[in-house]
């Protein structure tokens, strides 16, 4: 059901004296859409950041393009906490790209990750705040670092496209067009007020420039249950119910792109409500692109340890976490196949 229907739903029900049909909105199941997989992206800020590049690590036959903001190389953390709340977020010790490229090669040689040849033809943007002091701006510089020598040193890799875009005066969050007085500051809902549309720059990166910019999404963002994609039965560490926004054209059937976004740590529904599907800026932008986006969401958890339900990027749901194993990752390509992605060969 989407949420229009379910507000409809709501306001006859409290019309006609009960407020049962509002107690909680009901989540249904992903639609088959009718996606290209020419125009699919994976995008992220902080622990979804990590996220994010992990996914296209793992299954770059789906995710070709990722937009990192406030994230770090793919295999920073090597499993360890320590090392992910270190090097990974202080830049202290000082990250050793090299190291994590050939891994990344050797990992992807072993069937571990996906064939890197499946990168040829990947668009990847690397935003990050100059006055970022929770993920230093080494970090997301590394980050950089590593798809510039994973592609300077991948046969076959010439094509792919790295913009890093660090000079940004902005603290740890996501950008939002409108103007304010947060953007030095890291607080929730993390979309700070700076004047910058980074969703908009991010479709671009990853689809082009558009035409016209929408004033205000049209389409509908809709609920659905999480728990159904499970890998195997395996819990994913996931909420109960996570989202996704589906532009006018997309409802009709029409072909349409897909944009999965990870949000941060502390920025899932349960801690910040809707701010972060509404209002961070993919869902106007969306309809311009014809792009539906997936929401998934994160639960917070003592065990095991992640009271602040981010996305694994260090091992809790098991070693095999950042491969084409990981828990949390097999259950995004069962959403994505849901909702009708395949790969393009």
């Amino acid at each position: 059901m989407s949420l229009r229907a379910w507000i409809r739903l709501c306001g006859l029900s409290l019309l006609l004296g009960s407020g049962s049909a509002c107690a909680a909105q009901p989540a249904g199941s992903l639609p088959k859409l009718k996606l290209d997989p020419s125009r699919v992206a994976v995008v992220g800020l902080s622990s979804g950041a990590y996220m994010a590049t992990q996914a296209q690590l793992a299954y770059p036959e789906l995710f070709p393009n990722a937009a990192l903001v406030a994230g770090g190389p793919y295999g920073c953390a090597g499993g360890k906490l320590d090392v992910a709340l270190g090097s990974c977020m202080k830049g202290v010790p000082a990250l050793d790209v090299g190291t994590l490229v050939a891994s990344a090669t050797k990992r992807a040689a072993a069937g571990e990750i996906g064939p890197l040849k499946d990168l040829a033809h990947a668009h990847v943007y690397l935003l990050h705040g100059s006055a970022d002091v929770l993920v230093a701006p080494a970090v997301a510089e590394a980050g950089a670092h590593f798809y510039e020598q994973l592609r300077d040193n991948t046969p076959g890799l010439s094509g792919m496209q790295v913009h890093d875009d660090g000079q940004r005066a902005f603290a740890h969050n996501l950008p939002v067009a409108a103007s304010g007085g947060d953007c030095d500051k890291s607080v929730s809902p993390y979309l700070g007020h700076c004047g910058f549309d980074a969703a908009g720059e991010i479709f671009a990166q990853m689809f082009g420039k558009p035409m016209h910019a929408a004033a205000q999404a049209l389409g509908e963002l809709r609920t659905f249950d999480q728990d159904t994609l499970r890998p195997d039965g395996a819990d994913a560490l996931l909420a109960k119910t996570g989202y996704v926004y589906l532009p006018p054209d997309c409802l009709a059937g029409k072909p349409c792109g897909l944009v999965v976004a990870f949000h941060g740590c502390k920025q899932n529904a349960e801690a910040v409500g809707d701010a972060f599907v509404k209002d961070a800026g993919f869902n106007r932008w969306a309809d311009v692109y014809d792009v539906a986006v997936l929401y998934p969401q994160t639960r917070a958890s003592f065990a095991p340890l992640n009271p602040q339900a981010c996305w694994d990027w260090w091992g809790y749901s098991g070693a095999d976490y950042d491969s084409r194993h990981g828990v949390q990752l097999r259950w995004l390509v069962n959403a994505v196949h849901a909702l009708g992605l395949q790969p393009a060969h």
